[in-house]
């Protein structure tokens, strides 16, 4: 058996940019269809970090004035960067006038998908995507199966790719899931959350002689820590003992509050630009287009910024019969991917220090954090990129 399903617009991915986008296009009287393997459940239990621009919390609360980004997410005006045992507060209301918020991507998936649901989004849980089809016609189909094994194929005016760093959709835009640019860092992220009130105001970001940390916060009641490690450790093979020595080794001047570790992983980094972005009556966004290392907090925050920029153009498309912004989109979001890109192996190349540092690189990094921190246009900079650049409407 298989089942038929006709749309305007096909978005394979229930995540934030999927989610999003969708509405946008609710918005305009756009049908779509959003498709996602994983149950709601599973979705909405998906716990990761997020910091959010102040673009994107403008752009979520334009959508939803219920928005709990700002009852449970914390805005924070500034952040701290640490070495040789001082901290340096970045001021982004000083300097640029603009915050973020941390409000991890969990609950913001969880206000997104009941706003969708309820104003009646065809929203389906359990289909798996396989393949795109026809993907140079005018009516791409996309294939797959749904929980009951049995085949669903939708035609659409458009397929959307939303669908993460695994994406189904990539090979049928840019011709194989691996056709990109590409880098793996030498280190990754040991994280834990643990049972303790915050040890700091604003996130900390500390380069010690011992490697870097990263003190941020998830609530008042629980806190979310980072320690830089090998990609290859286990995170298993550390004690509560030996993850709290560390931790406080590399945050000299600050004595952080412990309490129990109830999650520990490892993040390992790497930095994904796909060859292309869109093909005649496809696209790529988030995850599926790009990835950054998280130091620059840009993931969530590009993805938005991606959908954003699409949804406009499929607007003129679909509405209006307008190619310009489709055929523009690609050019237009990889600008600031890019910049993206350079400003989280900025601040990565800038914290971290790699394992075959030597006194020089050493040194020269305590120069490139104080040329930034003793700098108004450093800090300018760094505040700038960090609360996220104005999306152009």
């Amino acid at each position: 058996m298989s089942t038929l399903i006709r749309t305007r617009v096909t978005i394979v991915g229930a995540g934030p940019a999927g989610l999003i986008l969708s509405h946008l296009l609710a918005e305009e009287g756009i049908e779509s269809v959003v498709i996602d393997q994983r149950s709601r459940a599973e979705i909405e239990s998906t716990i990761r970090a997020g910091i959010l621009e102040q673009c994107t919390v403008e752009l979520l609360t334009r959508i939803d004035v219920n928005t709990r980004v700002h009852t449970v997410g914390q805005r924070h005006d500034g952040i701290e960067l640490r070495f040789e045992g001082e901290g340096h507060r970045i001021d982004f209301q000083k300097l640029v006038g603009r915050s973020v918020w941390l409000y991890p991507q969990h609950e913001v998936l969880k206000d997104l998908l009941a706003l969708r649901m309820d104003a009646g989004q065809d929203l389906r849980f359990g289909i798996t995507a396989h393949r795109v089809e026809d993907a140079d016609s005018l009516t791409p189909r996309v294939i797959a199966t749904g929980a009951d094994g049995h085949e669903v194929v939708i035609v659409s005016d458009f397929v959307v790719g939303a669908d993460g760093s695994r994406s189904i959709i990539r090979p049928a835009v840019s011709g194989s899931a691996q056709s990109g640019y590409f880098r793996a860092y030498p280190f990754a992220w040991f994280g834990v959350l643990c049972d303790a009130p915050p040890s700091s105001d604003e996130l900390i970001y500390s380069n010690s002689a011992s490697g870097f940390a990263l003190i941020s916060q998830r609530s008042p009641e629980v806190q979310r820590m980072y320690f830089q490690c090998d990609p290859e450790i286990d995170a298993h093979s550390l004690s509560d003992e030996d993850i709290w020595a560390t931790l406080q080794a590399r945050v000299p001047g600050t004595t952080l509050k412990e309490g129990k570790i109830f999650q520990r992983d490892v993040l390992r980094f790497r930095s994904f630009v796909a060859t292309e972005l869109r093909r005649g009556r496809l696209a790529l966004v988030g995850d599926a287009a790009h990835t950054v290392p998280p130091t620059g907090a840009k993931g969530m925050n590009l993805a938005v910024a991606d959908v954003r920029l699409l949804s406009r153009a499929l607007t003129a498309l679909l509405l209006r019969d307008d190619d310009a912004l489709i055929d523009s989109y690609a050019e237009r979001a990889l600008q600031r991917i890019w910049k993206a890109q350079h400003f989280s192996w900025w601040m990565t190349s800038m914290l971290h220090t790699g394992a075959d540092a030597d006194g020089f690189d050493r040194r020269r990094q305590l120069g490139e954090l104080r040329s930034v921190v003793e700098s108004e246009a450093g800090r300018a900079y760094l505040s700038e990129a960090y609360t996220g650049w104005p999306i152009e409407d």
